[in-house]
């Protein structure tokens, strides 16, 4: 018992040091890797070669897999180009298990040393998050030897060489045990050198290592559409695309294990040398051989699972995509990208609002009222989105970009209530007491609204790009839009004064009408105060500081 609890938390240990090596990759790199992969479809080579070089990196393919299929999730890239990528991504991981497998004991213990120094002293840099790297290096090195050494006792152990010979006569069991364990480790990686390690150490018969090394292969095909079962169809279509990619390569090369056995192992020295180097050249295979079918496979995969319209009414929550949450930058975008769309739905209900206002229409009012149901649920929807994600795991920039979307969306999120009592208001003073603005008031209404909408515009362009010069002209409307309400409530009381009728009757909903239109733009301009002190261009206040004895106490 103590041999195999030992075993077990030299495999725990193993892959949680790949999960620290996957993670503080992608908190260090994350963002520029996601740029590296939608930089590079040009064709389907070059997203290969992309996928190798950043699977390489975060030691991963399910995490590249994740990244990939949320491009194609917001249509920055085809489905074609990212089953490319995740070709050059099983390679990628092959390639890190070539390297792994060599006896690197040596450098474990300076990984580890090293790493927890940078981590400990500098915990919130850039330097902090790369030691955690080299903590995840370090110890899954470490787990490979204290594998090794906790298979040598359990060869004498009649119960478990039963086992074994039991699964060796069965290479659909081997490949269904290597895929299960993939996918309850997280990780092929370290499950390809789990398998490895055994193989070296005789715990496992080299034909039934090769035999685990597919179902390895495979789980981790299994693994990401299970991660991605609860994301939009755009999403799956990768993961599932990519799963049968798998399935074609195993059932290709299974049967030509004996072969590989009898012609290349003797060239290859020893057990784990032979393992994964089977492992890279099944990759090789699948990726180079299969590159050629990936529009096929994706027009395949397109048509089992179309494209399913949503019901209409209901809030499209189309970006928050579940399976980016392990990569905080990824999961950031989709918050933004859902942000933006809750802005075009507030978009919707301001334009919507003056057709109301001109033509009485009761049925365009209630639903647009109804719309602000939409607003509030996508509002609830991201905010929950966004605790979700790890705020440890977040860079200055990111953080920062946290915050901002947060107050983006409460912002929206009050326009639409607004709007909303804006509209109840129209219903209840104009159109069913049969009333109308007089035309100079109504020539009011419709230029701060057309101000309101423009400037609505532009803070969703701040929002989207931060431009600090187009942040400073949104707070320069907001100042003008103040001016204007101040001075169309003077010219409504002259009309008072004049005993125009229909400004009689509509003035206190006209008063409030602009007073309310103010109140949204001022949400709608808020948006640039977090980019504007960012960049250090706003004032520690706006009170002018009195001259000595200019104000009384």
């Amino acid at each position: 018992m103590k041999h195999l609890l030992n075993l077990l938390a030299a495999v725990a240990l193993l892959v949680w040091g790949t999960q620290l090596v996957r993670t503080g990759v992608l908190r260090v790199f994350g963002a520029n890797l996601r740029r590296l992969l939608a930089r590079s479809m040009g064709n389907r080579f070059t997203a290969a070669l992309s996928g190798i070089g950043v699977t390489a990196l975060v030691q991963s393919s399910t995490a590249t897999s994740l990244m990939t299929s949320s491009f194609v999730g917001q249509g920055l890239i085809t489905l074609p180009a990212a089953l490319a990528v995740m070709r050059g991504a099983d390679v990628g991981t092959a390639l890190m298990s070539v390297l792994f497998s060599v006896d690197l004991s040596w450098l474990s213990p300076l990984l580890i040393f090293v790493g927890v120094v940078m981590f400990i002293s500098r915990q919130a840099t850039t330097a902090g998050r790369v030691g955690r790297v080299f903590i995840g290096l370090g110890l899954m090195l470490l787990a490979l030897q204290l594998v090794v050494q906790a298979t040598e006792p359990m060869l004498a152990s009649p119960a478990i060489r039963a086992l074994l010979v039991s699964v060796s006569s069965d290479l659909a069991m081997e490949i269904m045990l290597g895929a299960v364990l993939a996918v309850v480790a997280y990780s092929s990686l370290a499950i390809v050198l789990l398998i490895a390690a055994m193989a070296a150490s005789g715990v496992v018969a080299l034909d039934v290592a090769l035999g685990l090394v597919l179902g390895a292969n495979l789980g981790s095909g299994i693994l990401a559409v299970l991660t991605t079962a609860k994301s939009p169809v755009d999403v799956r279509q990768v993961t599932v695309g990519s799963l049968v990619f798998k399935l074609g390569g195993v059932a290709l090369v299974a049967p030509f294990i004996g072969l590989w056995l009898r012609f290349a192992q003797p060239y290859l020295g020893d057990a784990a040398q032979g393992v994964v180097l089977f492992h890279l050249a099944f990759n090789i295979v699948v990726g180079v051989g299969f590159i050629a079918f990936t529009d096929s496979v994706a027009r395949l995969v397109q048509r089992l699972m179309p494209h399913v319209k949503p019901q209409q009414g209901t809030a499209r929550i189309h970006h928050l995509d579940p399976s980016a949450l392990s990569t905080p930058s990824l999961a950031i975008s989709c918050a933004a990208r859902e942000a933006l769309h809750q802005a075009d739905v507030v978009e919707t209900m301001l334009v919507g609002m003056l057709d109301v206002i001109r033509r009485n229409d009761l049925q365009v009012a209630e639903r647009l009222r109804k719309m602000d149901d939409e607003v509030d649920a996508l509002y609830s929807a991201i905010k929950y989105y966004l605790t979700k994600i790890s705020r440890e795991a977040l860079g200055e920039e990111e953080s920062r970009r946290w915050t901002d979307i947060i107050s983006f969306t409460i912002n929206m999120e009050q326009i639409g209530d607004i709007v909303e009592r804006v509209l109840i208001d129209i219903e209840d003073k104009k159109i069913k007491k049969a009333r109308s603005f007089s035309e100079a008031g109504m020539a009011e209404i419709v230029e701060l609204h057309a101000r309101l909408i423009d400037n609505l515009r532009l803070s969703m362009s701040v929002f989207l790009n931060g431009n600090v010069r187009d942040a400073q002209k949104l707070l320069e409307e907001k100042a003008r839009f103040r001016d204007l309400e101040r001075a169309y409530a003077t010219t409504h009381l002259g009309r008072l004064s004049d005993n125009t009728v229909r400004s009689i009757e509509t003035s206190s909903l006209h008063i409030d009408l602009i007073s309310e239109l103010k109140r949204i733009n001022s949400h709608i301009c808020s948006i640039a105060y977090p980019i504007l002190e960012s960049a250090g261009a706003l004032a520690p206040s706006r009170l002018r500081e009195p001259a000595p004895g200019e104000f009384p106490r």
